[in-house]
């Protein structure tokens, strides 16, 4: 069991259900009827697919070699499952295609009940769980947006249709935060690996771009979560309790300046790494709250 809950990396898929809840309280601020059985569909097929793409990463990292090269962190690096078991390589190589399987049956059924919009999303979400590893990697502009693409409007935006068949101008503004702050997650946990990553031929953004200049990425994708719930209040896209998605904004403040005056001192980075996982659960959390509360 320890073995399967490294290869999936169980506490990271603590991600999925504060993303999907977005889509879950756009879905009840809205006039539509909801079809809340499909909510447990929703949220199954959002953890069986980001469950695919960590076995995946899992597989391929490990047989690239890479994992025997990153100086892991709690953040990154990957789990270390397969370099102190390398016997279980096949049976996450299954794990991976498996939780496809799930990812695909669970999308063809919410297809089939809440409307034929579901199938772009579906379609692009497949395309990034099954090409985020071998392919992405190795463009830093897709590698930088497609996390952000992924737990954002896919799953944001696909909750809401499923729950209702229609979609709604809130859950396209909702997606843009875990957008920007899911993008950001993976873009910092990749500073650790530049040497590593490098040598294994991926191209991501702190390789093309170095650490340094990255740093300033991350702010502008900080600010631009943040500013999108003011900019969508402003706009009465939002009801005003939607501000309680701000309430993490201090923490994001102390991240932003520790990842800016420490992005070439990766030890230094770690304490950074742990206080964005915590922003990057709890402002979706916060801004779902909120627009509840305001509907």
């Amino acid at each position: 069991m320890n073995k399967f809950l490294g290869v999936i990396r169980a506490p990271f898929l603590l991600l999925t259900p504060a993303c999907i809840s977005l889509g879950a309280a756009t879905a009840h601020s809205t006039n539509e009827p909801v079809m809340w059985s499909h909510f447990v569909i929703a949220l199954i097929a959002g953890l069986t697919a980001h469950m695919c793409v960590n076995a995946l990463n899992e597989y391929l990292d490990f047989r690239s070699g890479l994992d025997l090269k990153t100086t892991k962190t709690d953040f990154s690096g990957g789990s270390g499952t397969l370099v102190r078991y390398p016997e279980y390589a096949p049976a996450t190589l299954l794990i991976g295609v498996a939780s496809m399987i799930v990812t695909v049956f669970c999308g063809l059924f919410l297809l089939l009940t809440s409307g034929p919009g579901l199938l772009p999303l579906g379609l692009l979400g497949v395309l990034i769980a099954a090409t985020y590893t071998p392919w992405l990697n190795r463009n830093a502009l897709l590698c930088l947006i497609a996390p952000g693409i992924a737990f954002g409007p896919i799953m944001v935006i696909g909750t809401h249709y499923a729950l209702t068949a229609t979609f709604s101008t809130m859950a396209i503004w909702v997606s843009l935060v875990p957008f920007f702050l899911v993008s950001n997650l993976l873009l910092l946990n990749q500073f650790p690996d530049v040497e590593a990553d490098r040598n294994v031929g991926r191209l991501h953004l702190p390789i093309r771009v170095g650490r340094r200049t990255s740093s300033f990425v991350f702010g502008a994708f900080l600010l631009l979560a943040y500013a999108a719930i003011l900019l969508a209040v402003l706009l009465k896209a939002f009801p005003l309790w939607a501000l309680l998605g701000t309430a993490t904004l201090p923490i994001a403040l102390v991240v932003y300046i520790r990842v800016r005056n420490n992005s070439e001192v990766v030890e230094q980075l770690v304490p950074a790494m742990g206080l964005n996982v915590l922003l990057v659960l709890t402002t979706p959390l916060f801004l779902g709250a909120g627009i509840w509360l305001g509907s």
